[in-house]
């Protein structure tokens, strides 16, 4: 099999810093891919741009704040659309918490929004369902993830060089 190219993809899983809520997203219905879906912030990463500036970028976007990366929740490989090589995606999930109390703005991209706990996503989405899955995920990273280590991602990030 031949080396191919992908697009690659950053999502952004937001926690409530007070109570641990995590911020799910249904997309619009205006949208050209998975309208109506529940989801976390995501989006493309630019030619020229890192995962992490992507990130910063698709959440400043998408919901008119700033966050800090606390860790990675996952990496995920899906075509977004039919099976052929302009559709296929690579991408990260950091989980963030959003810097110094800023009020999320949803924007066109976002028919709605909730904060839910894992426990609340657990019965509401359907066993399988990728962001159920994600959430659980990352819940699992929080309750065990050492202080320190959330505090070295957040002030050096994950990129190298």
């Amino acid at each position: 099999m031949s080396v191919g190219r992908f697009l690659g993809m950053i999502g952004a899983i937001l926690v409530h810093p007070s109570d641990g809520r995590y911020l799910v997203l249904k997309r619009s219905e205006e949208k050209d891919f998975g309208a109506g879906i529940w989801e976390c912030v995501t989006g493309r990463v630019d030619q020229g741009e890192g995962f992490e500036s992507a990130l910063h970028r698709e959440v400043k976007e998408e919901l008119g704040v700033e966050v800090e990366i606390d860790y990675i929740a996952g990496t995920s490989h899906f075509y977004r659309g039919l099976p052929n090589p302009e559709n296929e995606m690579i991408g990260i999930f950091y989980c963030c918490t959003i810097k110094g109390g800023q009020e999320i703005k949803t924007s066109w991209e976002h028919a709605d929004h909730r904060w839910v706990t894992a426990e609340e996503i657990e019965g509401w989405l359907a066993e399988g369902y990728w962001l159920r899955e994600l959430i659980l995920r990352a819940e699992l990273i929080r309750k065990h993830i050492h202080p320190e280590i959330v505090s070295n991602n957040r002030k050096y990030g994950y990129e190298i060089g």
